[in-house]
């Protein structure tokens, strides 16, 4: 692997020089330019290292430059340098893909802190794509997020992807989609694994309170603070921090968090003391973000730095050929957990399932999963989605029930076929080719079963 650079580029040769001199001494390797031109020449699909530039410069100025780099390789990190004036076009600049942006004046240390973060997200880009095929690879993965559907791959692999980086993960979902499973899974395959992972629920914590929850103070702090108290930030020092529904953040408190990400430093209610937060940040959040921003209800600069890389979790209606799959998973789960015998779960029930709308998404499914289990009623024909959509032609509704009912006939016989299409009512050939057309093949039941054909007895 070639040497990680910072190639950094400015239009004023003596803060240029007096920059690149500084962040060498921080160990960094630096190429320092006048004009942007000259870097495209160096950055590539295989260039290994970060673009460092001025936004406000004479010809190809530093927004220019950050485009023209996303067209080579939009995971090639670009920081951008502002004055005072430019902090909106750095915000809009970080909507587009900037890596992120330091306003003047700034210190080296700051400026080298973020250059480190971005050399290892870089070096982690390039090492996933040196390993080929990691999507397919059975893990443990594949157990917490079970689902054959091309977004449930997508997702497995990007979580694999970014699970190892350091880079602060934003997890867009529905309610009950499954967020907190992938945080726990991003912690749980990173350098931080051994170390904690604290969850906070940014909604439930008490207005008064939630200061001092994260950040801690000392004695006599407020009326009540006997003693000092280390807040949960500190808690999770070396490991993960999860802000769990970000978006019910305080206004004012958004501001406070800012600085954390921003410096990676807190100080306790109390006190001036500085002290330094080694920690990795995932939020979740069920409400586009944007759209509170819009509202004025979230801080524009802490949603541009806080997703610096962002995963969406797929609802059940973004997978509904998952779900007879998903909830025999989960009723063996529940069987284990509640200490019951594995349970036949009839196929017009699975059937059933596979045609209801969940708006509860996985949650809604495991509550049915964990009822049936103990002998309740569930009601699977509730809130059947059979019509639902209509604005989509008769054929269209029909080959999605219709895979729905082989998905689920196949399911529930642990993948032997002829039980399958002497159920339906439908020959050996018939079933074969209704599998090819709407992708039902073995993988579709896990890594624990394989199709076969009972022919004779």
């Amino acid at each position: 692997m070639s040497e990680q650079r910072v190639l950094l580029v400015d239009d004023e040769e003596e803060l240029r020089r007096s920059t690149a001199q500084a962040l060498e001494l921080f160990g960094l390797s630096v190429q320092a330019f006048a004009t942007a031109d000259d870097v495209m020449e160096l950055a590539g699909f295989s260039f290994d290292g970060v673009i460092v530039t001025d936004i406000r410069m004479p010809g190809t100025d530093g927004m220019t430059l950050l485009h023209r780099i996303r067209e080579l390789d939009p995971e090639i990190p670009v920081i951008l340098v502002t004055g005072h004036g430019d902090v909106q076009l750095a915000v809009k600049a970080m909507r587009e893909g900037a890596y992120d942006f330091l306003e003047k004046p700034f210190t080296p240390q700051h400026l080298a802190d973020v250059i480190r973060r971005a050399l290892d997200r870089r070096a982690l880009v390039l090492e996933n794509r040196r390993l080929k095929a990691v999507a397919g690879k059975r893990d443990d993965l594949e157990a917490r997020l079970p689902g054959r559907t091309q977004v449930m791959v997508d997702l497995r692999y990007r979580i694999r992807a970014i699970g190892s980086a350091e880079a602060d993960t934003l997890i867009i979902g529905d309610t009950g989609a499954g967020k907190e499973v992938v945080a726990r899974a991003l912690h749980d395959i990173s350098p931080r694994a051994n170390r904690p992972f604290i969850a906070i629920n940014c909604a439930a914590l008490p207005d008064n309170l939630i200061e001092s929850e994260l950040f801690g103070h000392e004695a006599g702090a407020f009326p009540g603070a006997l003693r000092a108290r280390y807040g949960k930030f500190e808690h999770g020092r070396g490991g993960t921090i999860l802000l769990d529904e970000i978006g019910s953040l305080p206004f004012d408190l958004q501001a406070k968090f800012l600085r954390v990400l921003q410096e990676r430093v807190i100080s306790r209610l109390g006190s001036n003391e500085l002290v330094p937060l080694d920690v990795r940040f995932i939020a979740t959040s069920k409400v586009d973000l944007e759209a509170e921003v819009a509202a004025g209800r979230f801080r524009a600069d802490l949603l541009y730095r806080l997703n610096v890389a962002t995963i969406r979790v797929p609802s059940l209606q973004q997978r509904r050929a998952d779900i007879p799959l998903l909830f025999l998973h989960l009723v063996r789960e529940a069987a284990a957990r509640y200490g019951r015998d594995d349970l036949e779960v009839p196929p017009d029930i699975l059937s059933a399932v596979g045609q209801k709308d969940w708006p509860g998404n996985v949650r809604e499914l495991r509550n049915a999963a964990d009822r049936l289990v103990l002998g309740l009623e569930i009601d699977p024909g509730e809130h059947n989605s059979n019509g639902a959509e209509g604005g989509s032609r008769l054929a269209e509704k029909v080959a999605t029930f219709e895979k729905t009912i082989i998905a689920g006939a196949i399911a529930a016989h642990g993948g032997a076929l002829r039980p399958v299409y002497e159920a339906l009512g439908i020959s050996r050939k018939t079933l074969y080719d209704k599998m090819q057309k709407y992708g039902l093949d073995k993988k579709m039941l896990g890594p624990d079963h394989a199709i076969y054909d009972e022919r004779e007895g």
